[in-house]
């Protein structure tokens, strides 16, 4: 039997996207998301426990989580589990696990990503190109600042009802 690698999430921003670019001009964000669950526990009293993940998303992905997500911002992530090796500046071999980002989606409401700290918060924002691998998901890719045009007026079509 094959096997899978799929890690998805629900999470918190903890801080905001942190964007370079590799030598070849693609972005590269790096997120910090935490999940949190709640539980009783043997005394019977609720407890919560938080996790913290290092997301990485890549190309337009990247782009689009620098433009629309800020500290706060709720999001949907999903991809691979990695785990990357490299050398530090004192030679000692370092190792990082982190979750590829391929499907991101902002789960926050209208005018209300990062908390509404941001200048402009309500106003409806134009969406990006959605010729990306994230919107491959079935999801909503984006979230919902999208005005849709609604002119079926000029839609020419051949149904049989």
């Amino acid at each position: 039997m094959s096997s899978l690698n799929k890690a998805m999430l629900i999470g918190n921003l903890g801080q905001d996207p942190e964007v370079r670019y590799t030598q070849s001009n693609t972005a590269v964000a790096t997120l910090s998301i935490a999940t949190s669950e709640r539980f009783k526990d043997s005394n019977g009293e609720y407890q919560e426990r938080t996790e913290w993940h290092r997301v990485v998303a890549w190309g337009r992905t990247a782009e689009i989580c620098q433009q629309y997500l800020s500290k706060g911002s709720k999001v949907y992530i999903e991809g691979p589990i990695q785990t990357r090796q490299w050398e530090d500046k004192d030679g000692q071999k370092r190792y990082t696990t982190e979750i590829k980002a391929l499907q991101m989606v902002m789960l926050d409401s209208r005018g209300n990503a990062g908390g509404g700290n941001q200048p402009g918060g309500n106003q409806p924002q134009q969406r990006p190109n959605q010729n990306q691998n994230q919107n491959q998901g079935g999801g909503k890719p984006m979230s919902s600042n999208v005005e849709l045009d609604s002119n079926f007026d000029d839609m020419d079509d051949d149904l049989p009802f």
